[in-house]
């Protein structure tokens, strides 16, 4: 059995009434769980834990998170085996959790999973990367607006906070190399950025930006030419939250030493 550490914002989450809630694009659940995820798992100790890029089907996921009892545990597979796919482990039940965002083009490969809680919906998502060549641009623009209609219809009911792998760095500052990258790399092309503008122009939040507008810190390497080393990395993963809920943010960081994946962990503290 793992054994319970809580080393990281043990001070910051210490107060009543505070929420910690991480997110980690994982590359592969059973790669990571037999590594080092049961002991990092416990040592975040995350009210909601978000996973993305599972690589596994429903039962896999539940089968190799078995060890994390106390705990609800859903999951959203894709139809390909061992190809996308999200979860999310909550130590509170929540009211209703759902999959997908209700259009069949996107609903075949596991990206999204909404948990409903009393004053906000969590969205765990997994967006499409536009692939080699950008060949998949096209379709990034289209998953970009219909996601965007999915969270301002979700907005209609409570407060929304969205978190996962995005796939886009925002500005110059979330990576390494931006002129190089403009406009030839999935990742950093207008039509990308614009979907996050869409997001954001919705009223949700950057949170780790709002708290560190000047900060250089990334959540994703490439796993060639020793991209981590160096640190030649981006920031593609977010904690995004509704401005409804900005008063309630009190810490959100990147956990950029810890390993298991060709991303960091992410994380958000609400009041």
């Amino acid at each position: 059995m793992y054994k319970k550490r809580n080393i990281y914002f043990n001070i910051v989450t210490s107060k009543i009434n505070r929420m910690k809630l991480i997110s980690w694009n994982v590359n592969g659940i059973r790669a990571v769980v037999g590594k080092s995820f049961l002991d990092q798992f416990a040592e975040l100790d995350a009210e909601i834990f978000c996973i993305q890029e599972t690589k596994a089907q429903d039962d896999q996921v539940a089968e190799a998170l078995t060890p994390l009892s106390g705990h609800y545990i859903y999951s959203n597979s894709a139809e390909k085996k061992g190809y996308s796919g999200v979860a999310i482990i909550s130590k509170k039940e929540p009211i209703r959790v759902f999959k997908d965002i209700g259009i069949p083009e996107h609903d075949t490969e596991g990206r999204v999973l909404t948990a409903e809680y009393e004053d906000f919906y969590m969205v765990n998502v997994y967006v499409p990367n536009s692939g080699d060549g950008l060949k998949r641009l096209d379709y990034r623009a289209d998953w970009d607006r219909d996601f965007a209609n999915f969270l301002q219809q979700l907005r209609k009911d409570k407060p929304v906070i969205v978190t996962g792998d995005f796939n886009v760095a925002h500005h110059e500052i979330d990576l390494a190399r931006p002129k190089q990258n403009y406009n030839k790399t999935a990742g950093y092309t207008q039509v990308e950025i614009d979907g996050m503008d869409q997001l954001q122009h919705l009223g949700l939040i950057d949170s780790f930006r709002m708290l560190y507008p000047d900060t250089v810190q990334y959540s994703f390497w490439s796993a060639r030419f020793g991209a981590r080393a160096k640190n030649l990395g981006w920031r593609i993963d977010y904690f995004l939250v509704d401005d409804r809920k900005k008063a309630n943010i009190k810490a959100a960081f990147i956990l950029d030493q810890m390993l298991g994946s060709d991303h960091c962990p992410i994380g958000l503290i609400l009041e």
